[in-house]
Order: structure tokens, then C-alpha cells, then sequence
């Protein structure tokens, strides 16, 4: 070879060579350089720190304040601009400062081997061309740019996503699928290769029955199901009539209340600092349950939740479907800013929405683009401009006659602890008075006008307008006060008060405050929201209702991107939108109706996020894991979907049944995947792990089935659907345990006086975000501050103490064996079994639990026993705010005078108490827990 030729070789390779090290900048280094570098070493000229400017390849080279050579083309380890990147070298300052921050092995290899080649910098047009001339080969490999409106800044908007992670804004696209005689389209599409066998008759009704009501099947309609599989020829008939029977029972829309409710965070109380009750939250969870019950169209379903006041403002039932909108934690208080606590609940609402409907998380976009999926800050201000001009109110809403309104007699125990705060505050406003006359006496003032004023006080009737009790002593000040009388002429506020008055007054005044909200629960006002400007608001200590005038006293909100989700740092104005990667719609500029397109825009049925998300819940409700593993997330960072196809083929089935949820059961169960046995081969548990459906995977009964699981088979269930919430009893301890609420005590937990009334479904339960039943806490029940996309399960110790060693679990035991004796049954244990299991003993079975009644019998037989008595009052202690010294009262219980126990050991023989033991082990075992 000729020295030229080597030459020329040489020269080929360098170009080479400097043309990939251009394209690496571009592609790789540059908008590296971009993301974590520029923030302080570029973008604001005045603020470029250690005076170090990465802008060009002159100022980069140049380096910083050291004075140092920060960039050395073609050699990388004498470059402190790379040693600063690696954060091991002992001369450089890690880079960036923050260890988050830091370089992966691979943004440092392209670091070093573009310096290696000679670090080429081409200018923003070079840039532009190299970028363009590569873009079909960069997006193959590296993903592919979104059109977004709005990012914040240019890389972003061009930032690059892999096709997969965007598979939930593709369009809905029906597969085409072959089905032959007898196949099920499901699971046709689940293409499961060795499929477990079908479940027997049993195991069939409970999952049936289980699912679609959350209550176990009677002996009586297992034996039925029975007779009606027997016949081979008919049993798909006969499943579908069970299923279809299932549908049409009340209790299918408790049960699909129940997830949906866990999904919208549904409470009874506001949480935060005061957590005051909801009083007519209750007529929203009754709006879900009656929804499901009557099949409404789901797309009907979001709209009412959404814009329900907008679109029919005149009718109640609508109103209450709004109730969604302020389904989260929400308080505003005279120690926190307003603004702040409005865009608290602006925040809330948006991504409620975003979760519930879309299954996006869309709070992660509040500070800056979204920094996963393709969800700029400009669309999050853009949907929460939709919510801009809604307002918070409990709203006049007659009751409906589908509604139970019954119940309301409870209100005379809150009249009680009523008219106790009145007295208490009553005879501290006789001693204030006393106590001002010594006072006035000591100072030696003439006491003629103080006396006036108390006159004219007490002639006023010596009530607070506002307060709503005696407040003589207050009054008088006030009519000083006005008159212009010096503050040293009169007594000063609470003069003469001792630690235990203060006390005492401060958890009397803050009572009547409290009992202000648990009263709405009676009256017909609905826990909703209305259009109109922000009215300036300090504190908000009870109900609230709709202003005479919606348009004024107040302002009229303009949405704009918050710098750092910061209400006080508004930057660029926005209008109301929707994700703009699924394209835009218009709004109308008006107040009204901003809720009402953002709702048909979420419904529509060309909305791909909005159908995955419904079918994709449902499927979770029935297999118990989704299949797109994160129901609350279809973004890139949730699991992606194990079957796509299927998922599709769902969601396009929704839309042609009419968006019906009942027609979606029937397909989602029909299907072989659903009736195949838990169990097919017991050498092969991880096949209850996987996704591929060969077998059905079982769960454990949530906390709710649980407990309303007992109740049904002892007999002591109260079907009856909707209400106020009931208060059944929990742990004493925890019921009486002293709960601080900002400035005083929350009410002690009174249970409901009679048992048909504490022992309703589990749904009705008041639902107290400060105070958890630990029955249901320990079972895993979600605390509803945040959506719950799927219930956790989890195994451990406490579960045992409060299901074997509990008093509920005793009392429905003892319950149990009570109905079966009382049945007179020729075979109690027998009978046991049939209620609980479903299914007769095993001679075993039957033995050992024979046994076991006959040794406890001789046990129970020598127990002493006695009735508990209810607790009528309880001691409070705490410490004085005013003076710091302590002080106590007596909490008194009113709701407990007429407290009618459940059945005790007391009121049984040794015979009965002894079938309970029995009855306690078949409750604790995995047959009742769990479903197969």
C-alpha cells in the first residue's frame, strides 16, 4: 500500500469518526448537556454559577472561576468537565450536586467517547440539519416524538418515547378474532395452552355469588344451583340464569359500590386537622349503589359525577352524583391561607378525575412536564381550568323516594350532647357575669353602664347570632365596644376564668361547632358543588350553602400554570382543555358548562383511556389483578397490559353493549377462564402467581365480606339497602380512646343502640377518616385519602388476634350456633357447615368437631359469667390552651342509655356457648376466608 493510500485511509476513518462524534452530541451529549447541566450553567446568563458556561464549545472549553481548562478534546480523563461527571475524582466537585442527579454508566460512556473524538460542538443549525438527515433511524432505535401543546420548554416537547409506553392513547382497535362452535371470545384471546379444569358446582356459586353481591350463598340457593347444573346439557343456561339472578339482586350495586367507592376515596368526614363529619356524603355512596343497581350506561355515569349540576341543575339526584368532585380530604381553617386550601382542592379534583376516569396520574404534571409520560403542565392547568369556577356547597336537594330516609330518630341523641354543651355554656356565662362585677368592684369602676349593657343584652335574648348559645357576658362587651368605651372601663374577655372553664367552655363551643355538620346528615341538602366566583373565605366551621348570587362578591378565577404548583406564583394563562396528546375540543368561555365538555370529552366513546380504564376495573374485580396491572396508571411507569388484544376487545365491547356494566359481567363470566378450578395441580403454586389464566387465581374475602359474611350466615344481617351510616361496635378501647381534633375532642364512638340497626352491610358503616375500625384496618380496607386502584392483601399476626381472639368474631359465632339450635337442626353440625361452607361435613370433619363441642360443653359448664355494662359517660383529660395547666370532664354517652347488647354467653346454656368454639374455628378457616 502507498503511503498516500494510507494516508487517505486515515483521513476517511478521521471523518468517519468526527461525523459519528457529531451525531452523539446531537442525539445524546447535547440534550444532556440540556437536562442537567444548563439549569446553572447556561440558561440565565446572569445566574451561570462558578462562572462556568456550557452555552458553546468556547466557553465550555474555557472553564469556570478555577481559572482550569474544563474541556480537553480527545482526552477525556485530563478533562475536568468529565471528571467532575464520574463524582470519584478528589480534585472535582461532584457534578450535578445532587446524588439523584447524578450520570448513569452509559450518559458517561457517551460523555467520554465523545471527548475521545474529538469533542466536535456543532452549532444549533449544524444541529438541526444532523437531527432531521437522522431522525427515521434515531426514532426506530430511540422512540418517537409526541405532539403536545404547551411544554414547557423545547426538549421536552421533543423528548423521545418508546411506542410501548404509549399504548393507551392508541385508538380502541376491536381484534378480529375466529370463534368456533363453543368458544368464548375471552378466552380465545387469553390463548391459555393447558387450561386447569372447570371448578365444581360448589366453588362456581360462592365465586359468583361472592363477586357480584360480596355476601355467601344460602344453603337453600346452593342446593338449587345444584339441581339446575345437573343437567350437562343445560349447564350453560344454568349458569347464566345464576349469573343474570345475581345481577338483579339489590345487593349487586352494594357490591359495586363497594370497589367504585374505594377507587373515589369515600368518607363520611372532611380528615385534616378537624375531620368534621360529612353529614350527607351517604346520599352520594347511595347514588353509586343505586346506579349499578338500575345498569346505568357508564358513560352517563361519568357524566353525572362530573357535570350532573350543570347538565340538570334542578334535579337532586344529580346533585348528589357530584358528590364525587369533593370525595377527597378538604378543610379550610383560620390558620391556613385560602388561596392555598382553594387550589387544595383544585389540585384534588384534577387528578381525581385524572385517576378515576383516565387512569392517569396526573398530579406528577402539577410542577413541571410530566417526567415519564407525555403530559405537560400545560394540559394539568389546562383540565383544572375546567374546575376553575367550581365552588363547594351543600345544596338544597329534596329527599327522593328511592332514597332511605329512615333512621332520623337517631337525632335526638345529638340533641342530647346539644343541649349539654348549651347548659355548660349557659352557666359559664353566669359565672362570667359574677366575675365582671368583682372585677369592676376591684377596679373600683362604676358599674351603671356595664349593667345597661347586660340589660340590654339579656332583652336580646343573650344569644350569639353566630355562636348560636349564651353569650350575655359577650353581648354586653360587644355593646361597649361600640359605643366606644375604653377597653379598661369593662371587663376583659373570659375574666375570671380558671383552667377548668377554659377547658370546659372550649370543648362545649367547639361541640355545637362539630354537631353542626353530624346534623346535616338529616336534612335534605346535597354534599355537592355549584358555578360561580371564588367568594373570599377565612374559615369554614360549618355547612356551607349557595349565595343569593353566584356571579358576584368574589372572583372570578383565571387559571394559570403555578411555577412549582405554587397558587402565589402564577405564570402563563391557560384555557380549559383536555390532554392534548388525544387531540383538543372546544370550551365554551363561559362560567357554565366547562364541566359538562370535559365530561362528554372523558365519556366519548373514541376516548381510548376512558374504556380501557372501565374494563380494565372490571376485569380486576373479577380475577382480582388487572390487566393492565395498574389501574389507577396507564402511563410508563404502570404495568403494561398482559393482553392487549383482550383489553381492546373489552373496551370496544363496552361501547356497542351501550356502555352497560351488567352485559360486561355476563361476558367476562361466561368465559372458561372464569369457572376454571384454583387448584389443578397442587405441585404447581406459581401457576396462582402468573397472568396466563390457566388456573383461577383465589383471594382472601375483603374486610367488608368478611364481617358481612358472618352476619349473613348467623342470620343477623339487615339487607336493607341505602341510609344514614350506621355505627356498628368495634374495640371499646379504640371507640373510647380521646381523639384530638383541632382544640378539643372528637365525640367518643357510639355504636347504633339496636342490633338490626349496627348490623347493616359493611358499606353503611360511618366512615371516619381520623378514626379506622381496626377489624377492617388489620383486613386491609384503604384509608381514604387516596384512590385505591386494588386492595393490598397481606398476612400477619394481628389478623389472627382480631378474627380468633375479636369480639365481633366470638359474637357471630355464638350467634351462629344459637340460629342452628334454635333451628333445631337433626344435625347442627351439619348444619354449621351448610351456612358457612355450603357444603356437608366430612366424617373427619364431622368427628372432630364432635368432639371439640363435646370437651368445650364440660368446660363452658364451670365458666362464671356476667353481663358487661355500657359505658354511660367517659373520663377526658387534656391540658389547657390558655394556661397550660390541666383540666378533665366527663364525656357523657347518651346513645348508650338505650343500648341493646347482642346475644351473650350469659343468655346461653353450655351447650350453646360450647357449638360457638366450634362455630369460632370454622370462621378463622381458609374454606370461609377465602374465595376459589
Amino acid at each position: 500500500m502507498t503511503r498516500s493510500a494510507v494516508i487517505l485511509i486515515s483521513l476517511l476513518v478521521s471523518s468517519s469518526h468526527a461525523e459519528d462524534a457529531e451525531s452523539l452530541f446531537v442525539r445524546r451529549v447535547w440534550p444532556l448537556f440540556q437536562e442537567k447541566c444548563l439549569a446553572c450553567h447556561g440558561n440565565d446568563e446572569k445566574k451561570i454559577k462558578a462562572g462556568y458556561d456550557m452555552r458553546t464549545l468556547k466557553s465550555a472549553t474555557q472553564g469556570g472561576e478555577s481559572g482550569v481548562k474544563a474541556l480537553v478534546p480527545g482526552k477525556p480523563e485530563e478533562s475536568p468537565l468529565y471528571l467532575a461527571s464520574t463524582r470519584q475524582h478528589a480534585d472535582w466537585e461532584p457534578m450535578p450536586p445532587k446524588e439523584a442527579d447524578q450520570l448513569k454508566p452509559e450518559q458517561l460512556a457517551w460523555i467520554k467517547e465523545w471527548m475521545t473524538n474529538g469533542a466536535p460542538w456543532p452549532d444549533e443549525a449544524e444541529r438541526n440539519v444532523i437531527a432531521k438527515a437522522s431522525a427515521d433511524k434515531w426514532s426506530a432505535e430511540d422512540g418517537i416524538t409526541v405532539k403536545v401543546k404547551g411544554a414547557l420548554t423545547p426538549e421536552w416537547a421533543n423528548r423521545r418515547y418508546t411506542p410501548e409506553s404509549l399504548w393507551a392513547y392508541q385508538p380502541v382497535r376491536k381484534p378480529e378474532i375466529r370463534i368456533t362452535k363453543n368458544e368464548h371470545p375471552v378466552d380465545v384471546l387469553l390463548a391459555v395452552k393447558k387450561p386447569a379444569p372447570e371448578a365444581d358446582v360448589r366453588t362456581l356459586i360462592r365465586r359468583a355469588t361472592f363477586d357480584l353481591t360480596g355476601l355467601p350463598p344460602t344453603p337453600e340457593e346452593v342446593a338449587a344451583f345444584e339441581s339446575d347444573w345437573s343437567d350437562v346439557s343445560d349447564r350453560h343456561d344454568a349458569w347464566l340464569r345464576l349469573i343474570n339472578r345475581l345481577l338483579e339482586s339489590p345487593h349487586y350495586g352494594e357490591r359495586m359500590a363497594r370497589h367504585w367507592l374505594d377507587v373515589v376515596r369515600y368518607a363520611d368526614s372532611s380528615g385534616f386537622a378537624n375531620d368534621y363529619e360529612r353529614g350527607n356524603a351517604w346520599r352520594y355512596r347511595d347514588y353509586v349503589v343505586r346506579s349499578f343497581n338500575a345498569d346505568k350506561p357508564f358513560d352517563q355515569f361519568i357524566l353525572e359525577q362530573i357535570a350532573g349540576d350543570e347538565m340538570l341543575p334542578n334535579d337532586p339526584e344529580k346533585l348528589i352524583a357530584t358528590g364525587f368532585l369533593r370525595m377527597g380530604p378538604w378543610e379550610l381553617t383560620g390558620m391556613e391561607v385560602a388561596k392555598v386550601a382553594r387550589q387544595r382542592f383544585l389540585d384534588d379534583v384534577t387528578n381525581s378525575v385524572g385517576e378515576t376516569f383516565l387512569a392517569h396520574s396526573l398530579q406528577c404534571a402539577r410542577c413541571h412536564d410530566h417526567k415519564f409520560d407525555p403530559v405537560p403542565t400545560h394540559d394539568y392547568y389546562s383540565m383544572q381550568a375546567c374546575f376553575a369556577t367550581t365552588q363547594l356547597t351543600e345544596r338544597e336537594a329534596p329527599f327522593l323516594k328511592s332514597e332511605n330516609t329512615s333512621g332520623f330518630e337517631e337525632k335526638k341523641y345529638l340533641e342530647a350532647r346539644r343541649a349539654e354543651h348549651l347548659a355548660v355554656l349557659k352557666v359559664l356565662d353566669e359565672k362570667l357575669l359574677q366575675n365582671a362585677s368583682k372585677w369592676l368592684a376591684e377596679k373600683k369602676i362604676d358599674p351603671t353602664k356595664w349593667n345597661a349593657a347586660v340589660a340590654q343584652a339579656k332583652k336580646g335574648g343573650g344569644k350569639n347570632p353566630k355562636k348560636g348559645f349564651s353569650d350575655v357576658f359577650g353581648a354586653a362587651r360587644q355593646i361597649l365596644t361600640k359605643q366606644g368605651m375604653p377597653e379598661d372601663q369593662y371587663p376583659p374577655k373570659l375574666v375570671g376564668f380558671e383552667p377548668q372553664d377554659f377547658g370546659n367552655e372550649r370543648v362545649a363551643r367547639k361541640g355545637l361547632e362539630r354537631l353542626k355538620w353530624e346534623m346535616e346528615r338529616y336534612e335534605p341538602y346535597a354534599f355537592s358543588v355549584y358555578n360561580g366566583v371564588t367568594i373570599p373565605m377565612v374559615t369554614v366551621y360549618q355547612p356551607l350553602r349557595m349565595p343569593g348570587e353566584r356571579m358576584k362578591n368574589g372572583e372570578l378565577e383565571q387559571t394559570a400554570i403555578l411555577g412549582g404548583g405554587d397558587p402565589f406564583s402564577p405564570t402563563t394563562k391557560v384555557k380549559p382543555g383536555v390532554l392534548s396528546i388525544l387531540g383538543s375540543i372546544e370550551f365554551p368561555e363561559a362560567v357554565e358548562g366547562r364541566r359538562t365538555a370535559l365530561a362528554k370529552w372523558i365519556a366519548s366513546k373514541d376516548n381510548p383511556l376512558t374504556t380501557r380504564t372501565v374494563v380494565n376495573r372490571l376485569w380486576l374485580w373479577h380475577f382480582g389483578q388487572a390487566i393492565a396491572g395498574n389501574p389507577n396508571n396507564f402511563g410508563s411507569t404502570g404495568k403494561k397490559p398482559t393482553h392487549p388484544e383482550l383489553l381492546d376487545f373489552l373496551a370496544a365491547t363496552l361501547v356497542e353493549k351501550g356502555w352497560s356494566v351488567k352485559q360486561m359481567h355476563q361476558l367476562i363470566m361466561t368465559s372458561a377462564a372464569y369457572r376454571r378450578t384454583s387448584f389443578p395441580t397442587r405441585s404447581k403454586p406459581d401457576e396462582l402467581e402468573n397472568s396466563s389464566y390457566a388456573v383461577f387465581k383465589p383471594r382472601r374475602l375483603m374486610a367488608e365480606e368478611l364481617r358481612d359474611a358472618m352476619l349473613s350466615i348467623t342470620g343477623e344481617l339487615n339487607p336493607k339497602l341505602g341510609g344514614i351510616p350506621n355505627r356498628p361496635e368495634i374495640n371499646i378501647e379504640v371507640a373510647m380512646q380521646p381523639r384530638m381534633v383541632m382544640g378539643t375532642f372528637a365525640a367518643a364512638w357510639v355504636p347504633n343502640p339496636l342490633p338490626q340497626q349496627r348490623h347493616r352491610r359493611s358499606l353503611y358503616a360511618l366512615k371516619v377518616r381520623g378514626l379506622r375500625d381496626p377489624f377492617m384496618e388489620v383486613f386491609n380496607e384503604p384509608a381514604p385519602d387516596f384512590s385505591c386502584e386494588a386492595r393490598e392483601v397481606s398476612t400477619v399476626t394481628p389478623q389472627v388476634f382480631s378474627l380468633f381472639n375479636g369480639q365481633a368474631s366470638y359474637d357471630r359465632a355464638l350467634a351462629l350456633a344459637n340460629r342452628v339450635l334454635k333451628e333445631k337442626a337433626a344435625d347442627p353440625i351439619a348444619r354449621v357447615f351448610a351456612l358457612a361452607y355450603g357444603r356437608k361435613p366430612t366424617l373427619d370433619e364431622k368427628d372432630a368437631c364432635e368432639a371439640h363441642w363435646q370437651q368445650m360443653q364440660a368446660k363452658q359448664a364451670r365458666l362464671p359469667l356476667s353481663k358487661p355494662k355500657p359505658p354511660l359517660e367517659v373520663r377526658r383529660e387534656a391540658v389547657e390552651e390558655n394556661t397550660g395547666e390541666k383540666f378533665s370532664f366527663q364525656e357523657k354517652l347518651p346513645g348508650y342509655a338505650d343500648f341493646v347488647p347482642d346475644l351473650q354467653p350469659a343468655d346461653c346454656d353450655a351447650k350453646t356457648r360450647a357449638l360457638a368454639d366450634v362455630c369460632l374455628v370454622l370462621l378463622n378457616s381458609n374454606e370461609f376466608a377465602y374465595l376459589y
